[in-house]
C-alpha cells in the first residue's frame, strides 16, 4: 500500500468515526486525480484523491457549492482535507451519458444537459475565475505543435508550414473572442455527465471553468471527442440552442451562419488542443487509451477545415503531412 493510500484510508476511517468500509475504483480520469466509491453503513459516498503537487480539490470544493447554488445537480461536499487534498462527496451513480446515449434518447438527454448549459451560461458565476484569453487560448493550440505533431508523429515544421499554423491560430483566438463570454465549464460532454433519476444530468469534472466563449461548452458537447452525431443533426441541436440563448439574454441576436461559424471555429480550437492532450496523455502519463479517440478527433477538424476557404492551408497540411505519417504509424486511421 502506497503512503497516499495509507494516508486516504486513516482520513477516511476519521472523516466516517469508523472502519468498516471499502473501497473500489469509481471512474478513470484524465488528470492526477483518482476517484473511489466508499461503501459504508450509511451507503456509497465518493472519495476524491487530488495530490496537492498537481491538483487543487479546493477549487472543485468551492466550484460545486457555486454551481448547486443556481441548481446545477454537482457533487455535495461531505468532508474535505484541503491540505492533504481529499474530498468526500455525494455519489450520482454509475450511469455515464457516453455509456446510455442512443438515437432514441439523444433528443431527451441532450436536452437536459443543453438546458443545464443554459443555467450555467446565464447565472453561473463569473468572479474569480481565470479568462479564456488570448494568451489562453495560444497556449492550449500550441499542444497540437508539441506533443502531437512534433513528439507524437515526429514531424518537423518548415517555414510555411509555421506561418500557417500561425494564421490558424489568429483566426481561432479572433472568432472565439468575439463572441458573447459567459461562464465556461470548459469539460462539458458525455463521460462528465451521469444520467440521474432527478435534476438530470449530474454534472462532473468543472473545476477548470473559466470565462470564455459562448459556443466553447456548446462545440465541446455537441462535437464530442468520444461520441459522434450526424452533421445535420448536430447543427439543428446548435441553432436550437442559439434560439433559446438569445431568449435567454445569453447573447444579443446574430445570424445562424455567424453563430454556426463561432461554433465551428470553436470546436477546431478545442479538437487541435485535444489531440495534443490524447498524445501527451500517451507519451508522458503512460495513457494510451486516449489514442483511440484520435480519429474522431481529427475527423472533426479535417471537417470543419474544408468547410472554409481560410482553412484551405490546414486541410492540405492535414491531407499532406499528417494522414500519410498516421496511417505508417498505425497509431490511428481517419
Amino acid at each position: 500500500m502506497s503512503d497516499r493510500n495509507a494516508s486516504l484510508k486513516v482520513w477516511l476511517t476519521a472523516t466516517l468515526g469508523s472502519q468498516q468500509f471499502t473501497l473500489a475504483p469509481a471512474s478513470a480520469d484524465a488528470s492526477f486525480r483518482s476517484y473511489w466509491r466508499v461503501t459504508h453503513a450509511g451507503g456509497t459516498t465518493i472519495v476524491m484523491d487530488a495530490p496537492p503537487a498537481h491538483e487543487d480539490c479546493g477549487r472543485f470544493a468551492d466550484l460545486s457549492r457555486r454551481l448547486c447554488a443556481i441548481g446545477i445537480n454537482t457533487p455535495q461536499i461531505h468532508a474535505e482535507d484541503r491540505e492533504q487534498g481529499f474530498l468526500l462527496i455525494s455519489d450520482l451513480g454509475e450511469r455515464v451519458y457516453l455509456d446510455h446515449l442512443s438515437e432514441g434518447n439523444a433528443d431527451r438527454l441532450y436536452g437536459d444537459a443543453l438546458g443545464v448549459l443554459l443555467t450555467l451560461q446565464m447565472h453561473g458565476p463569473r468572479e474569480d475565475l481565470p479568462v479564456y484569453d488570448a494568451a489562453f487560448l495560444l497556449r492550449e493550440l500550441g499542444l497540437f505543435r508539441e506533443w502531437f505533431l512534433s513528439r507524437h508523429l515526429g514531424l518537423a515544421l518548415d517555414t510555411t508550414s509555421q506561418t500557417m499554423l500561425d494564421q490558424v491560430d489568429r483566426l481561432l483566438v479572433e472568432s472565439a473572442l468575439e463572441q458573447p463570454q459567459v461562464c465556461v465549464h470548459r469539460d462539458y460532454h458525455s463521460r462528465n455527465l451521469m444520467v440521474t433519476e432527478t435534476d438530470n444530468p449530474g454534472v462532473l469534472d468543472f473545476q477548470d471553468a473559466v470565462v470564455g466563449p459562448v459556443t466553447y461548452d456548446l462545440a465541446s458537447l455537441l462535437r464530442d471527442c468520444y461520441i459522434r452525431w450526424p452533421a445535420q443533426q448536430v447543427s439543428d441541436w446548435a441553432l436550437e440552442y442559439q434560439r433559446l440563448a438569445q431568449q435567454c439574454g445569453v447573447m444579443a441576436e446574430v445570424e445562424p451562419r455567424v453563430f454556426l461559424r463561432w461554433f465551428d471555429l470553436m470546436g477546431l480550437q478545442r479538437h487541435l488542443k485535444v489531440c495534443g492532450i490524447f498524445a501527451r496523455l500517451n507519451i508522458r502519463d503512460g495513457k494510451p487509451q486516449y489514442l483511440n479517440d484520435l480519429p474522431r478527433t481529427l475527423g472533426y477538424i479535417l471537417e470543419v477545415a474544408e468547410r472554409y476557404a481560410e482553412l484551405d492551408g490546414l486541410s492540405a497540411f492535414l491531407q499532406r503531412r499528417v494522414l500519410p505519417v498516421i496511417g505508417e504509424a498505425g497509431t490511428v486511421s481517419v
